[in-house]
C-alpha cells in the first residue's frame, strides 16, 4: 500500500516539477530522438558502397514512385520518372556534346524552372559539381562570379542570351563553352542544346561515371548574396549535400505534403531545403520563376500546399498584402526559413492561422546549425547538449569599433556570459568541416578564427552576433559589420529598423552607420520607404524614434528611397549606402537631418552638411 501510494505520488509530482523547472522537456526530448536518428540514416548512408550520393536518393525514390508528382510548374505536371528520364536526356546529350566528365565544373545560368532542376540532376549523375550564377548579376560581376568557379562549360536559359553576349568576348579567351537552352542560337560560337536534349538517349546514365567522386568532393558552388561586396563561391561538399537531405524530414515534411517554392534555386534557401529536402521526403514541388506577395495564398490554394518556405523580409510582404476574408483560407500547416522578426511573426500567425513556424539558423558556408523546434516566438533555435557535443559552438566577446573578437591576457578568446550579445564562432571538425570559397583563400582565412580557446584551435567565425536568454533560446541580434558604436555604446541595426518600421508612415527600413569627420565610431543613419498613400511626417518621426531609442542609437539621418535595394534572398544591401553617407551632393534621394533644437527632422542642406563635418553643430 505504501510503495503504491509513494508510485502515485511520484507520478503526480514529476510532470508537475518537469513543467515548473524543464518545461521544455519532451520538446528536447523529441528533438534529441529525432537528431539520433537523422545522425543513424547519415551515417549509414556514407558507409553504403558504392558511394550514395545525394543524387542516388532521387534515383530510388524515382524506381520506388515513378508516377507520383515531383514539380508543379505553370499549370505543368512533371512526374519523378518524367525528371529521371529528361535528366539522363541532358546528360546523354551532355556527354555527346559538351564531353562533361566527373570532376569537372559546369555553371549553370538559369531562373527558376523545371529544367534548372532536371539540369543539376544530369550533372550530378555524371559526377560534375555545378556552379549556381546568379540571374540577376551582369557584366563585371557576372564574369567574376563564373571565374571563381574555373568552369569551362556553361548552361543558360534562353532569357539570359543577351547577359552572356556582354561577356562573351572574355568567355571566348577562356575556353569555354556556353550552351543557350534553345532550338537555334542566334549568337556565334554559343551552341543551341534544346534541339540536341530532344534527341538523346533517356537511357540512365552508368553510375561508375561518378566513380571517383568522394564526400570530401564538391558538389555545388553557390554564391553568398555580396551585400558588402562580389559574392564569394562557397563549396558545398557531397557529405554537406548527403546530410541537407534530412532538412524537410526532421521539420515532420512527408511525402503527402506540397511544398511551395518560390525562392531563388541558385541559392541556400530553394536548393538544399526546398529542392534537395524534397528528393529525401519524396513530396511534391509547387515551383514558381519568383516570389509574388500578391499571387502566393492563390497559389496555395489551388495547389493544397502545405509547406511554405521563407527567407528575408519575405513574410513581411505577405503581412503587408491587403486582407482579405478568406486569409486563413487554406492547407498551409509548416513554414520554414529564417530571417522572421518578431513583430512579423506574431502579425503573421494571427492574420494566416495556427501555422507551426520553423525558424532556423544556417549559412551557406557555415558548419553549425539551430532550429527552434519549440517555437517560441523571435528565437532561432535552442542550446542542446547532444547538439552541442556534436557541433562545438560558443558565443564570445566582440569589440564592434576595431571588429574583432576581445581576447584576455593570454591571448585566448572570452566567453560571452549568458544573456549578452557574442560572437558565435563553432570548431571546425571531420563532422563540421569548414571548407571556404573557390579560389579566394585571403576570404576563406578570414573566416577561420585560431586560438580561441587554447592555443592551436581552429574555429568557424559565422560574422553573426547571437544571444542566449536564461532558458537557453537562441536569438539572432545583428551581422558583424550592420553593428556600429557609436557615443561608446554599441547599437545593433537590426533592433533599431524594428523601431522605425513601428511608424505606420514607414514601410521598410535600412539601419546602418555612416562615418562623421573627427568623431569616433559610426553615426546612425536609415534608408527608408514611405508607405503607399503617407507621407514623412517629421515631428512623428523625431517623436517615435526619440521615446523609443537612446540618443545614441537614434537615426541622425534619414534618407528616402522609392524601395530598399535587396538581394536576391531578400537581404538588404548596405555597402553604397554606407559609401554615400548623408554627402547631399553624392545623394540624390531625399536627406533629413534629426534636428534636437527643433524636435523634428529637417531637410539636409549643404550647410547643415557642412556644419556636422565641420564639427559646428554637436551630434
Amino acid at each position: 500500500m505504501y510503495i503504491s501510494t509513494v508510485t502515485l505520488a511520484t507520478l503526480v509530482i514529476i510532470p508537475v516539477l518537469l513543467k515548473i523547472f524543464a518545461p521544455y522537456f519532451w520538446e528536447d526530448v523529441f528533438y534529441l530522438k529525432d537528431l539520433v536518428r537523422i545522425l543513424l540514416t547519415f551515417v549509414s548512408r556514407r558507409k553504403r558502397r558504392p558511394l550514395f550520393l545525394a543524387v542516388d536518393r532521387f534515383i530510388e525514390q524515382s524506381a520506388l514512385h515513378p508516377n507520383r508528382t515531383f514539380i508543379l510548374f505553370e499549370n505543368k505536371s512533371y512526374s519523378y520518372q518524367d525528371a529521371d528520364k529528361e535528366s539522363n536526356k541532358i546528360a546523354n546529350a551532355l556527354r555527346s556534346h559538351a564531353c562533361s566528365q566527373s570532376g569537372e565544373t559546369v555553371a549553370l545560368f538559369m531562373r527558376n524552372e523545371p529544367t534548372f532542376m532536371f539540369t543539376w540532376l544530369a550533372l550530378a549523375k555524371l559526377g560534375c559539381p555545378v556552379a549556381f550564377l546568379n540571374h540577376n548579376i551582369r557584366s563585371k560581376s557576372l564574369l567574376h562570379c563564373f571565374s571563381c568557379c574555373d568552369a569551362k562549360v556553361l548552361i543558360a536559359a534562353v532569357e539570359l542570351e543577351d547577359a552572356l553576349t556582354e561577356i562573351k568576348t572574355a568567355l571566348e579567351e577562356k575556353g569555354v563553352r556556353v550552351f543557350i537552352m534553345t532550338k537555334e542560337c542566334n549568337t556565334p560560337q554559343f551552341i543551341s542544346f534544346t534541339d540536341k536534349v530532344e534527341s538523346a538517349s533517356d537511357l540512365p546514365i552508368c553510375r561508375s561515371l561518378r566513380s571517383q567522386i568522394t564526400f570530401k568532393s564538391p558538389a555545388v558552388y553557390i554564391y553568398t548574396s555580396g551585400t558588402t561586396g562580389l559574392p564569394k563561391a562557397a563549396m558545398v561538399s557531397q557529405t554537406r549535400l548527403l546530410a541537407a537531405l534530412a532538412v524537410l524530414a526532421s521539420n515532420g515534411v512527408t511525402a503527402g505534403d506540397v511544398i511551395y517554392l518560390n525562392l531563388p534555386l541558385y541559392h541556400t534557401a530553394g536548393f538544399l531545403i526546398g529542392f534537395i529536402g524534397t528528393i529525401e521526403t519524396g513530396s511534391s514541388i509547387v515551383l514558381r520563376r519568383k516570389f509574388s506577395a500578391s499571387q502566393f495564398w492563390d497559389e496555395c490554394r489551388k495547389y493544397n500546399v502545405t509547406v511554405i518556405q521563407y527567407i528575408g523580409e519575405v513574410i513581411r510582404y505577405l503581412c503587408n498584402t491587403p486582407k482579405k476574408q478568406n486569409d486563413k483560407d487554406h492547407k498551409v500547416r509548416l513554414a520554414i526559413g529564417n530571417g522572421l522578426r518578431t513583430d512579423v511573426w506574431r502579425e503573421f500567425l494571427n492574420r494566416f492561422g495556427n501555422i507551426q513556424i520553423r525558424e532556423f539558423y544556417a549559412s551557406t558556408e557555415g558548419n553549425v546549425g539551430f532550429v527552434n523546434y519549440i517555437g517560441k516566438i523571435g528565437a532561432i533555435g535552442r542550446v542542446n547538449l547532444f547538439h552541442k557535443t556534436l557541433f562545438p559552438y560558443a558565443l564570445i566577446k566582440y569589440d564592434t569599433e576595431r571588429d574583432e573578437p576581445m581576447r584576455n591576457a593570454k591571448g585566448l578568446c572570452i566567453k560571452a556570459p549568458k544573456g549578452e550579445t557574442g560572437l558565435l564562432v563553432s570548431k571546425i571538425t571531420d563532422i563540421a568541416p569548414f571548407v571556404g570559397y573557390a579560389n579566394n583563400q585571403q576570404q576563406t582565412e578570414k573566416k577561420r578564427l585560431r586560438n580561441v580557446f587554447k592555443n592551436g584551435d581552429l574555429y568557424f567565425n559565422s560574422g553573426d552576433l547571437l544571444r542566449i536568454d536564461s532558458e537557453n533560446f537562441i536569438y539572432f541580434q545583428d551581422r558583424v559589420g550592420d553593428t556600429f558604436r557609436w557615443k561608446g555604446e554599441n547599437v545593433a541595426t537590426t533592433e533599431v529598423s524594428d523601431i522605425v518600421t513601428m511608424i505606420d508612415f514607414v514601410e521598410e527600413a535600412n539601419v546602418y552607420g555612416v562615418q562623421v569627420p573627427g568623431h569616433e565610431g559610426r553615426i546612425g543613419m536609415a534608408a527608408i520607404t514611405i508607405t503607399k498613400g503617407k507621407e514623412l511626417d517629421c515631428k512623428n518621426m523625431f517623436s517615435h524614434v526619440a521615446s523609443y531609442l537612446p540618443a545614441y542609437a537614434q537615426p541622425r539621418f534619414i534618407r528616402i528611397q522609392n524601395c530598399v535595394e535587396v538581394t536576391g534572398t531578400f537581404k538588404q544591401m548596405k555597402k553604397t549606402l554606407v559609401e554615400e553617407g548623408f554627402n547631399p551632393t553624392l545623394v540624390t534621394d531625399p536627406l533629413f537631418f534629426l534636428d534636437d533644437k527643433d524636435k523634428s527632422y529637417v531637410p539636409m542642406t549643404e550647410d547643415i552638411f557642412q556644419a556636422v563635418v565641420c564639427g559646428n553643430i554637436k551630434l
